[in-house]
Order: structure tokens, then C-alpha cells, then sequence
């Protein structure tokens, strides 16, 4: 018994924790929600769901102390700390444009489902009353635009410590890699020096991130029940037809991967998938890339044998700039939208949806509930009700929870299929 207790809590079966911690957390949820089983009333079970949670907050805390450290060190290791100096201009000419390919197959995916199954027009009038939602409200006047070269200006980070304060990991990944290409000029003596630092911190924060993952079942197990707790059933009931138009998309967006699994990596999907479990299942229960992140890179180069350069490099960048199950959610939503509203867009502007959506997802902090944030920008440029947000806001987590898996499965995808492009020295 003992044996299988010490197996049952050791590392190697994470999977198997987080996997029994979701599914306790979900039936413990139902069962204490005032909208499931009601063991108990509204305020008693606000205040359950606050302690319950404490576990995943002081997870995601800890995890969230050391991102941004972890990802300037990941990000400066793999640009300078590779020998073969042709290795960054490769990466470079093949990484970015397979992210913005990659992000423009999901938002045509989204379009396309939205097309196919029509998910506003299941929506109930009741539905929108009993949330406050007006159909006759007046559509809000688009949000200023910045122009194309104030866009451009902006991508560099004037303000480094502010980026920090604000958590701003596009502006981390650009300064960690204006770092890495100018310590590839200095000389030798300078370069080991500072590479030597940069190693000690990513080691250090690596130590802090191996501390954090005991908690990891206890922060499953917490956020689900927490989020259960607080929703029920009912709010899934009445967006239904939604909810499932956006897993259908991530389901498309999954086989699309594994066809690059397959037929680019040259590896078999059904082993890849074995092999990303742990990272997909934290990622489902945590709704955050940036946790997801330190388990992901060791995933990527111990169980998919990833050259630890591409590793370093591209899942801090992925997890940054490569959302694709964020930015597939959010053309869907969008859409859904205005056909609940009875706004018709033409194909140009539909067209133009998926490019400002594109822009969206790029750069998009990799924290929960972060979705919802600009998927509000979004309707706002197109003057699409602000208000219906209240909508699909209840069911926003756990649509959270999946298109995260979807970004850490993308960013593992680009890892292999990197790995088969772009051969490197150890």
C-alpha cells in the first residue's frame, strides 16, 4: 500500500494527480454550489470557494514571481548561448512566419464553425433579459486606431520596468531579444560571463518553479472546485449551442496540429499527445500559459527529444505571441455576437475581424481571464455591443481552460516541427 502511495504522489504520474484533482474538484464543486446540488446556500458558499481556491492562487503566485526572470533567461540562451551562429537568422526567417500562418488557420477555423453551426441564433430573448442585456442598445463608436508606424514604435519597450509592472511579456520577449543578438557580438570572455549569469537565474528560477509543482494537484483541484462553486450548470445551459461551436473549433484546431505532428515532425500523434499530457492537463486546470511554461520546456526536450535551443528559444516566445486557441475563441465570439444582435457584417469586414484578431492574440499576457480583455477591445473597434459580453462571460472560464490547452499544445507542435527544420549543434 505504501508503494503505491509513494508511486501514486511521485512526479513521474502528474498526470494522473491533476487528472484525479480535476475531476474532485469539479464533483465537490457541483455538490457544495447553490446552482448544483446546494449542500450549501449563496454566502457560505462565496466563502468555501474563496479557501478552496487559496492553493491554485498561491501556485499561479509563485509561478507568476519567477515568469518573467525565467522568460528573459530562456529566451537569452537560446539566441546567444548557441554555437552555431546561423541558428538565430534560421529561427527567425521560420518561427514568426509559422506563428502568424498558424494563428490565421485557427481564425479561419473559427469563422468557418461560426458559419456552419450559427450559434447566436440559439439564444433565447429570456436569456438576454435575465442578464440585462438590451438588443435595442446603441452600438458603442469604435475605439481610435493606432496608426501602422505609432504600431511599430510601440513593439519596442521604451520603458523596461514599466513593462514589468504592467506584465506586458511582449515587450519581456523583444528586450530579452534585443539582449541575446547583442551578446552574440560581444567577445568571448564578456559573452561567458554574462551567460554564466544568465544561466545561474534561469537555474534558480527553474528551482522556484520545482517547488511550485507539489502544489500543482492541490491548485488543480482548488481552481475547479472554486470555479464550479461559483457557476453551476446553469450558465452553461443557456449558451450551450456557443460553448460547443468553440470546442468543436479547438477539437479542428487540435487535428491540425497533429497533421503537423505527423506528416512535418514525422512523429506519431498518438505518442505526441502521450507525451504533452501533463503540460495539457496543468494547462486545462490553470487557464494560464505562463504556468504551463517550465513544465512545457522540459517536456519538449526530455520527452520529444527538442534540441534545448529551440526549447529555450521558442516556448517563451510561444507563450507569448503563439495563441491560437485564444484567437480562434475570439472570432468565434465576436461572431456569435453579432448574430445574437443581428449585426451583419460584410465579407470585407469579416475579413478585417480576422486580421484584428490576429493582432489581438499576438502578444496577449499568458494569464486567465485575459481572453475576455481583448475580446472586449475587439468588439469595441467594430462597434459590436460591449454589453453582450455579460453573455458569455459565465462560461468564459471554462472556454478559458480549453483554448489555454490549445496555445501550450501549439507551442509543443512548433517545438517538433522546429526541431525537424532547423537541425542545430548541441
Amino acid at each position: 500500500m505504501r508503494d503505491f502511495t509513494s508511486l501514486l504522489f511521485s512526479k513521474r504520474l502528474l498526470w494522473l494527480q491533476i487528472l484525479i484533482a480535476l475531476t474532485l474538484g469539479v464533483v465537490i464543486g457541483l455538490v457544495l454550489s447553490p446552482k448544483g446540488a446546494a449542500l450549501l446556500d449563496q454566502q457560505d458558499a462565496e466563502q468555501v470557494a474563496q479557501w478552496v481556491a487559496l492553493p491554485g492562487k498561491l501556485f499561479l503566485a509563485l509561478i507568476q514571481m519567477v515568469v518573467i526572470p525565467l522568460v528573459m533567461s530562456s529566451i537569452i540562451l537560446g539566441i546567444a548561448g548557441n554555437q552555431d551562429t546561423r541558428f538565430l537568422k534560421r529561427v527567425g526567417l521560420r518561427i514568426f512566419p509559422y506563428f502568424v500562418v498558424t494563428t490565421i488557420i485557427s481564425v479561419s477555423i473559427g469563422v468557418l464553425i461560426v458559419s456552419l453551426f450559427n450559434p447566436g441564433f440559439y439564444v433565447e430573448s429570456q436569456l438576454l433579459t435575465n442578464l440585462g442585456v438590451s438588443m435595442a442598445a446603441t452600438p458603442s463608436e469604435p475605439l481610435a486606431a493606432m496608426s501602422i508606424p505609432e504600431r511599430v514604435a510601440s513593439m519596442i519597450p521604451a520603458n523596461f520596468t514599466q513593462s514589468t509592472l504592467d506584465k506586458d511579456m511582449f515587450a519581456v520577449v523583444m528586450y530579452a531579444g534585443f539582449i541575446g543578438v547583442a551578446l552574440t557580438t560581444l567577445v568571448v570572455k564578456q559573452k561567458l560571463l554574462l551567460l554564466d549569469l544568465t544561466q545561474a537565474v534561469q537555474s534558480l528560477s527553474l528551482k522556484i518553479v520545482n517547488w511550485a509543482m507539489h502544489l500543482a494537484p492541490f491548485a488543480v483541484f482548488g481552481l475547479l472546485c472554486d470555479i464550479t462553486i461559483r457557476i453551476g450548470i446553469d450558465a452553461l445551459v443557456g449558451v450551450s449551442a456557443y460553448v460547443g461551436t468553440v470546442i468543436v473549433g479547438l477539437l479542428v484546431l487540435l487535428f491540425v496540429y497533429l497533421s503537423l505532428v505527423c506528416l512535418i515532425a514525422r512523429l506519431n500523434p498518438w505518442t505526441f499527445i502521450k507525451s504533452i499530457k501533463d503540460a495539457q492537463l496543468l494547462a486545462f486546470s490553470t487557464s494560464s500559459s505562463a504556468a504551463v511554461m517550465p513544465l512545457s520546456m522540459q517536456i519538449a526536450e526530455h520527452r520529444l527529444g527538442v534540441k534545448k535551443p529551440i526549447v529555450q528559444f521558442i516556448v517563451p516566445l510561444g507563450a507569448t505571441i503563439n495563441m491560437d486557441g485564444t484567437a480562434l475563441y475570439q472570432v468565434i465570439a465576436a461572431l456569435f455576437l453579432t448574430q445574437v444582435f443581428g449585426i451583419h457584417l460584410s465579407n470585407s469586414q469579416v475579413v478585417l475581424l480576422m486580421l484584428t484578431t490576429v493582432g489581438a492574440s499576438i502578444g496577449s499576457p499568458s494569464t486567465p481571464g485575459v481572453g475576455i480583455v481583448i475580446l472586449a477591445s475587439v468588439l469595441a473597434s467594430f462597434g459590436i455591443l460591449p454589453s453582450g459580453i455579460a453573455l458569455i462571460l459565465g462560461v468564459d472560464r471554462i472556454l478559458d481552460m480549453c483554448r489555454t490547452t490549445l496555445n501550450v499544445t501549439g507551442d509543443l507542435t512548433a517545438c517538433v516541427v522546429m526541431n525537424r527544420w532547423l537541425p542545430v549543434r548541441d
